[in-house]
């Protein structure tokens, strides 16, 4: 049995002054009334949040559960799986619906980002990459490595990045939810200034995402139970590949966890790229939304550059990429991401998208990324 998606609850992304705990709460209790429901229609909860030291509350999945007196007692679950840790507690709801064990389950994903400095937040994101090999790499020095592999094997990739900057801050105004709704001029993003300095070369600012607190909550329901609620978004395809840790074991340039996931995607779903209306997808890095681009086929490998600086991904491009301001604007509270990316498809699809609504949206692409490409996970959702 499929899921369906039937509320849905979002906090702003930023520095907020909320505990961990609050934002859970906060979402939770957004999430039931959309949904119209209470605590006790609940089966179980699930919660993604990585965590990785940023705060101390390292047990919190049953912090869903004072958010409405129904939830106490219910089974309560926290997935990690790096900045797809969201993506990882929803697919762990749906797998149970679809089992008959859960008929309504909560998701939740969240993180508290802001309360330490900015080198335990490096370190933090850090612990996601190969400490065998890579410890001690920051991941802007990482996603550095997929922009200079890009480089060497089809050209320098600064315009096109400088390009989704751009676009991804112009969307992000629209967004009310978005940490930095503020537009950026491309000369600004294309040159290394005082103001946007070189991260890690050729990674400049501008090409990295946000440090950000925020949550997101979701109610999923068994899909023969859809037609009980005001509105619903079901799933035409979810699929996980997850590929070798090591950055050093695959071609940086093929992005081919990723590309799997697109495929098996499609396949599943029964369509193509070209009959998808929108996409959000995990630009954690400007390099990361231009691989994303060829991964999903809507250019050949190399050739994501020219589609991009053409405006093809833009809101009346071919396909308009990351329309919420992607994590690049929008913000990354790392275990809120995925399950942020479902609800503004959700409301894309239902038409209550306000600012951000695209026209008449038939099928929605969330992809959501753990780490250098390794856990990958995309979802193709549509209105029932």
């Amino acid at each position: 049995m499929k899921a369906a998606i039937v509320g849905w609850g979002h906090t702003p992304f930023g520095r907020l002054d909320m505990s961990l705990e609050d934002m859970i709460q906060a979402v939770s209790r957004e999430a039931l009334a959309d949904a119209g429901l209470t605590g006790e229609d609940i089966d179980a909860v699930w919660l993604g949040n990585f965590n990785a030291g940023m705060v101390p509350d390292g047990f919190c999945a049953s912090m869903i559960l004072g958010a409405d007196p129904g939830l106490r007692f219910k089974p309560a679950t926290r997935l990690e799986n790096a900045c797809a840790s969201g993506s990882a507690a929803l697919y762990a709801a749906m797998d149970a619906i679809a089992s008959g064990r859960v008929k309504a389950a909560l998701v939740v994903g969240a993180e508290k980002m802001t309360a330490v400095d900015g080198a335990t937040v490096t370190r933090a994101l850090g612990a996601a990459s190969y400490q065998r090999e890579e410890a001690g790499m920051s991941f802007p020095q990482i996603f550095a490595q997929f922009a200079l592999a890009y480089q060497a094997k089809y050209g320098d990739p600064t315009e096109a990045m400088a390009h989704i900057a751009t676009k991804n801050h112009a969307a992000a105004v629209h967004n009310p939810f978005a940490q930095l709704r503020k537009p950026l001029e491309l000369d600004f993003c294309l040159h290394a200034s005082d103001k946007n300095p070189i991260i890690a070369a050729p990674l400049k600012k501008t090409d990295c995402s946000l440090v950000s607190d925020g949550a997101a909550a979701i109610v999923l329901v068994r899909e023969d139970m859809a037609g009980d609620f005001k509105r619903a978004v079901g799933f035409r395809a979810a699929q996980q590949v997850n590929d070798l840790l090591p950055l050093s074991a695959k071609d940086m340039t093929a992005f081919e966890g990723p590309r799997r996931a697109f495929a098996k995607a499609y396949e599943q779903a029964g369509v193509s790229v070209g009959d998808i209306s929108f996409a959000e997808v995990h630009d954690c890095f400007t390099i990361a939304e231009l691989l994303s681009v060829e991964a999903m086929g809507l250019a050949a490998a190399g050739k994501g550059r020219e589609l991009v600086i053409d405006g093809g991904t833009g809101r009346n491009g071919r396909l308009p990429v990351n329309m919420s301001g992607g994590l690049k604007a929008k913000g990354h509270p790392v275990g809120a991401t995925g399950v942020s990316m479902h609800v503004i498809a959700a409301k894309q699809l239902t038409g209550e998208a306000g600012d951000m609504q695209l026209h008449d949206p038939k099928l929605g692409m969330c992809f959501n990324m753990g780490g250098g490409a390794v856990a990958n996970y995309v979802s193709i959702l549509e209105r029932l």
